[in-house]
């Protein structure tokens, strides 16, 4: 039933407002025949969520049975929260805002528009870390061993399109992370190299680039791939020059300078995988010479893979990576403080700082999570709840 004119300014003059002070245009709502509170779901999105809509990008929601739901754009996750409200919220698909309506006064025009449904509640958006725990996991089951270890076509692979249907995580996080883990994409499918095997192909490069004479910072992919073909497959060759350096061209030729900390930092892993604890002077006698001429190790680099203990006598050195421990930032806590009870920010940081929100810092997370006392003149951090 749709409201004369007469009726608008009627109602106009009860809550004592004038119409040179309203838009020309009155919206008349009514409810629709199929209306229902239960067919529709509200979504609060920012400006960067609403632009990516307007210019066609999409927005998924994803997560098993079992997980708490996440939003993800082309390149942010998301953590759906639902939210009551004491207002209700009505559903009106032809209704327009202030902006959509004419400024100038023009005679009262009525318009009548369907309330389609209503609710209470809403889904609330709060940016999050990516889950990206599952990706290794799917890859670790069937590991790139070099193509004479090749199994049968019935194990395990993952394609892009299959990775991002049990991630929880944007497509440009999902992508960044294989580069982070050195995932490699084969036939198709993307695939985990076997550590043993990355460091075999890493070892045929460097005593290349030691029989040729080649610094570290210039190598000549090839050159490289020519040399090494009939040893391993030229992408394998490749994606080993990409996971430790980068390329850069020179007069039309691609050069890789290799990255110091990151080949040195694969070596110790190496040396370290099968040790459970290691003297440190005698680690880092043995490191120095396992890396190329040239290459200097320093403890720092192995931040979020190694942890030093300065307490024992002699001081050891043992394998710790950040990938290993759990995702959720309690359970984080909770596994480092059991493992030790004071930590230094210095030690801890490398194990927590993946944990930091949008615009967190570590010493927030810290002081969230962490009681901080002195021990002889140094700040350490101690568990917040007791530990068993």
């Amino acid at each position: 039933m749709s409201r004369s004119r007469e009726e608008v300014e009627a109602t106009l003059q009860i809550a004592k407002l004038t119409a040179e002070d309203l838009r020309s245009t009155v919206q008349c709502l009514t409810f629709s025949e199929t209306f229902t509170s239960g067919d529709f779901s509200l979504m609060e999105l920012d400006d960067t969520l609403c632009k990516e809509i307007e210019v066609g990008g999409s927005l998924v929601i994803r997560g098993d049975k079992g997980d708490h739901a996440v939003l993800c754009s082309q390149n942010k996750t998301y953590d759906l929260k639902m939210a009551d409200t004491s207002n209700l919220l009505l559903f009106i698909p032809d209704g327009k805002t202030p902006d959509l309506l004419p400024t100038d006064q023009l005679p009262l025009s009525i318009a009548s528009c369907e309330i389609a449904g209503f609710s209470n509640h809403y889904w609330e958006l709060r940016r999050c870390r990516p889950k990206l725990k599952r990706l290794k996991k799917l890859l670790q089951e069937n590991v790139y061993e070099g193509p004479e270890n090749e199994k049968d076509g019935s194990a395990s692979v993952y394609t892009t399109e299959d990775l991002l249907n049990q991630i929880q995580a944007s497509a440009e996080e999902l992508m960044d992370h294989l580069k982070v883990i050195h995932a490699c994409n084969i036939k198709g499918f993307w695939r985990l190299l076997d550590f043993d095997y990355e460091m075999k192909l890493l070892n045929h490069v460097t005593q290349l680039m030691d029989s040729e004479s080649w610094s570290f910072s210039r190598v000549p992919l090839k050159v490289c791939l020519e040399e090494l073909r009939p040893l391993e497959p030229e992408e394998m060759i490749e994606h080993c020059l990409e996971c430790f350096g980068k390329s850069f061209s020179e007069d039309e030729e691609t050069l890789f300078a290799l990255d110091e900390d990151k080949i040195c930092r694969a070596t110790a892993q190496m040396l370290l995988q099968n040790a459970v604890k290691f003297n440190l002077s005698e680690f880092q006698e043995v490191w120095q010479q396992s890396v190329p001429e040239g290459m200097t190790t320093r403890v720092d680099q192995l931040k979020g893979l190694a942890l030093v203990d300065r307490t024992s006598r002699p001081e050891t050195i043992f394998l710790l990576k950040t990938e290993d421990l759990p995702e959720d930032t309690q359970e984080r806590f909770k596994t480092l403080f059991v493992m030790r009870e004071k930590w230094t920010e210095a030690d801890i940081s490398p194990y927590i700082q993946d944990l930091c929100e949008e615009k967190q810092t570590i010493g927030a997370l810290l002081t969230k999570y962490a009681r901080s006392s002195l021990q002889n003149g140094v700040k350490v951090y101690n568990s917040r709840r007791p530990v068993s």
